[in-house]
């Protein structure tokens, strides 16, 4: 678990380091909301919000921080801590 304040600058550099088919998956502390991000290719994400919204976004690495800090406030408004699981690809 990881805190709310200083989660994107975490989650980028994790997302980073790994490989193409692989992601992470971001839940609330109760497991009932989740942003699912998985690496499509060197620079492409594709990012799946399930929570208030349903929604999918394809996203690069430039423009991934602002759509990030959109989704945490979105989907985790009132949570301080993140669960953040890697999955392989």
């Amino acid at each position: 678990m990881i805190d709310k304040a200083g989660a994107i600058p975490l989650i980028l550099t994790r997302l980073k380091k790994l490989p193409v088919g692989a992601g992470l998956d971001l839940r609330t502390y109760k497991r009932d909301r989740s942003v699912i991000i998985m690496k499509e290719d060197v620079e492409t994400y594709a990012v799946i919000e399930d929570g208030f919204r349903q929604e999918r976004f394809k996203s690069g690495h430039k423009e991934l921080k602002r759509l990030l800090r959109t989704l945490l406030k979105r989907e985790f408004p009132r949570s301080h801590k993140i669960r953040v699981h890697e999955f392989p690809g």
